[in-house]
């Protein structure tokens, strides 16, 4: 009898969290809705991104679905927060600046270097035709592959490998996204730009100043300006240790 008493006890509580975890659950994304859609206005379209079609696909996509659960109540802070392996996913009023400076109207080719969390890919997804990501480091990788795809993003291609060297093999790029700051911008990146395309990526110096640079490719030449100062994680690689030598 004492047996069964205590069973039923033990029953009784475990149901009970468990309805208050369903409870829980059910308020913190209802919350975390409204802190998405504060976070397009108040810290991005109040910092000057008009693209429309970026700013809905931004308060569309769950941020929080792409940062580890114990940081998911800070998903719509402005701020980068940390996605691990020294991996960050950039702030969101960054996210939306590079976004808008691709220019993408639909139809349009991505390379993305630094998949990270695959979260800028799960806005050029929406943004464009086709999405090619890297990353360099093989569990974020395997991680960003299996939530884009759970998320239902089938237009978005990862692959384990050094970005510095792009993807030669489904080159020219109509964008190009680089998530990671080189020393200087690479090469084969430039080449795999197609006519008439735009590439956004930070370059300089860890410990130095960054800034995020705007090239073009017109004619066969190419032209750079700065956008704004940042701060990024440096590229890594072999290729980056081989321009170091």
């Amino acid at each position: 009898m004492r047996k069964k008493v205590i069973l039923f006890l033990i029953m009784s509580c475990l149901m009970v969290l468990s309805c208050c975890r369903k409870k829980e659950v059910r308020v913190n994304y209802k919350e975390l809705e409204k802190k998405r859609k504060a976070m397009v206005v108040e810290q991005i379209e109040e910092r000057g991104i008009r693209d429309r079609r970026v700013l809905e696909v931004i308060e569309r996509v769950p941020r929080h679905e792409f940062v580890p659960e114990k940081y998911r109540a800070f998903a719509y802070e402005d701020s980068p927060l940390p996605i691990g392996d020294g991996q960050t996913i950039s702030q969101p009023y960054i996210v939306a600046l590079m976004t808008e400076c691709l220019n993408l109207e639909g139809e349009e080719k991505v390379l993305e270097v630094g998949t990270g969390s695959g979260y800028q890919a799960a806005i050029l997804s929406e943004l464009s035709k086709e999405v090619y990501t890297i990353e360099i480091l093989k569990p974020l990788a395997k991680k960003a592959e299996e939530l884009l795809k759970k998320l239902g993003y089938r237009n978005v291609k990862v692959k384990y490998g050094d970005g510095y060297l792009g993807w030669e093999e489904y080159a020219p790029f109509d964008g190009i996204i680089v998530t990671c700051a080189p020393e200087h911008i690479p090469q084969p990146l430039i080449d795999q730009l197609a006519e008439g395309g735009r590439m956004v990526i930070p370059v300089g110096e860890v410990h130095f100043t960054q800034f995020l640079k705007l090239v073009e490719k017109r004619e066969g030449k190419v032209t750079m300006r700065n956008v704004i100062p940042v701060r990024f994680v440096p590229m890594t690689g072999d290729e980056v240790e081989k321009q170091k030598r």
